[in-house]
C-alpha cells in the first residue's frame, strides 16, 4: 500500500474507528488505548497506539485490529 492510498483522518476519527473495531470483537471489548501522533516514518506511519489495558487472551486480536487500521489511515495534516 502506498502512503497516498491511506485515508487521511483526525486523531478523533482514528480513535473512534479503533474503538468501534475493538468493540466488535468479543475478546477486545475491554481494551483501553490511546492514539498518539508520531513523526512520519519512511513507511509513512504518523500515529501509533498505546494499549493500556488488555486481557492476555485478547492481545493478539487487538494487535491485528490496530495493525489493519494503521494500514488504512494516516493522520491528516490538519491534526
Amino acid at each position: 500500500m502506498l502512503l497516498s492510498d491511506k485515508t487521511p483522518a483526525s486523531l478523533d476519527e482514528i480513535r473512534h474507528r479503533v474503538a468501534r473495531a475493538l468493540n466488535r470483537h468479543p475478546l477486545c471489548r475491554d481494551v483501553r488505548f490511546e492514539i498518539v501522533a508520531t513523526p512520519r516514518t519512511r513507511r509513512g506511519g504518523n500515529w501509533t497506539i498505546t494499549i493500556q489495558s488488555v486481557a492476555p487472551d485478547a492481545l493478539w486480536e487487538a494487535s491485528e485490529i490496530v495493525s489493519d487500521i494503521q494500514d488504512a489511515y494516516e493522520l491528516s495534516v490538519a491534526a
